[in-house]
């Protein structure tokens, strides 16, 4: 869990829609699709489930991780560096 926030707020960011994200419409009609449609679904999403999706490549989903890194959330071994 991010450490910067509170359970409740956590949950509340979860709970957000991917739109929220600021992808691309194209790319959340895709994950829509696909019945993904919080952060919680998309972060419970593995890379090859994503990359099953008819459209989906690789560049869409380095475009998604980037956005979710924005959000605080990292892939294992991308975590940020301690200042």
């Amino acid at each position: 869990m991010r450490q910067d926030l509170t359970p409740e707020q956590f949950t509340e960011l979860l709970d957000e829609h991917i739109g929220e994200l600021g992808l691309e419409v194209r790319t959340v009609n895709a994950l829509e699709k696909a019945a993904i449609f919080t952060l919680s679904d998309l972060l419970n999403s593995t890379p090859t489930k994503l990359l099953a999706i008819p459209n989906f490549g690789h560049k869409t989903l380095e475009t998604i991780y980037k956005k979710l890194e924005a959000k605080g959330f990292y892939r294992v071994g991308r975590e940020p560096e301690e200042e």
